[in-house]
């Protein structure tokens, strides 16, 4: 059975929430998944002030070897001025060892990622961690258009070729839509069912 990482980082709770719906389309596809998170790498004045998601419901990444275990990884991460925020790169700054052993060469990865606005930078935050995974040489899953929901313009949604997202709104009160989560779901069971045929 394959097996498929869901890594994430979140202040918010919202990039959290597309996380578990990752994580559900991966066991919807018969792959086993874990939800880990990154390291938290602001200052605690910072977390505490701005009231950050601890998201203790998911345990931290034991380290960046642990990518190596997987199949398939999937990142997710909220925009920070159009790229991946600092938490996240962080950690992807430890993982020079993984991209040397070549542990990830050929395995399934995507991205996953939430913004305050329609606007604010979803794409270019996806490419951003699109580009340490092509990297890793690792073979890009999007959210193709088999996924319908992200066509229309209906209602206020996420959703891009590059991968799953959801919009907070300015207040961070908007919640992920069962649209977005729907595509997060969809992304992940992509991935799952991708995975079981390259480890097989």
């Amino acid at each position: 059975m394959a097996r498929v990482l869901v890594l994430y980082y979140s202040s918010y709770g919202h990039t959290s929430q597309m996380a578990e719906a990752v994580a559900d389309g991966v066991r919807e596809s018969g792959a086993e998944c874990d939800i880990r998170r990154v390291p938290e790498t602001a200052p605690a004045e910072i977390v505490e002030n701005f009231g950050f998601s601890h998201n203790e419901n998911h345990p931290l990444i034991e380290g960046p070897d642990a990518l190596g275990n997987y199949d398939g990884v999937v990142f997710g991460a909220p925009t920070r001025f159009g790229r991946l925020p600092s938490q996240m790169a962080s950690f992807l700054d430890t993982c020079g060892g993984v991209w040397a052993s070549g542990a990830l060469i050929g395995k399934p990865g995507a991205v996953f990622t939430s913004s305050n606005s329609q606007h604010g930078g979803q794409e270019t935050t996806l490419f951003s961690m699109i580009t340490n995974l092509l990297h890793f040489g690792m073979t890009i899953v999007g959210l193709d258009y088999g996924f319908e929901g992200q066509n229309g313009v209906d209602e206020v949604k996420g959703g891009a070729p590059y991968g799953a997202t959801t919009i907070a709104g300015p207040d961070g009160k908007r919640q992920p839509s069962d649209t977005e989560l729907a595509g997060a779901r969809y992304l992940g069971k992509r991935v799952g069912t991708t995975a079981a045929k390259l480890a097989s």
